[in-house]
């Protein structure tokens, strides 16, 4: 299954399906997975309904063993040798976006995206 067309939603209830059957191929129940993971039997409930935290669904997967999918899941990123760079002598906090008197000097309304 892609995820490129679903929405957000649609991508959390498959992950939680995903969870479930993991659990069910370890052999566990929802409150023998809870009690592994350190968390509540709700935030497993979550988990599987694919409303869970960050925090719960790392436990989840700590507990069935499966922690190394999270490498396939968001591989670890680089910084382009450009960015480097840039960034010599400089600490990056957070990305960076236009500053508010440009966006006021090119006059378009709220509607147009600037580029």
């Amino acid at each position: 299954m892609t995820f490129e067309h679903l929405t957000a939603h649609a991508i959390a209830g498959e992950l939680g399906d995903r969870i479930k059957t993991a659990r069910l191929n370890a052999n566990l129940t929802q409150k023998a997975l809870a009690k592994k993971a350190g968390i509540s039997l709700k935030a497993v409930t979550n988990g599987e309904r694919g409303k869970s935290t960050l925090e719960s669904m790392i436990a989840i997967l700590i507990a069935l063993e499966m922690i190394e999918q999270l490498n396939f899941f968001i591989p670890k990123q680089v910084i382009s040798p450009v960015q480097l760079i840039e960034l010599q002598g400089k600490e990056r906090k957070r990305a960076t976006s236009p500053s508010k008197s440009i966006i006021k000097s090119n006059s378009q309304s709220k509607d147009t995206p600037t580029w």
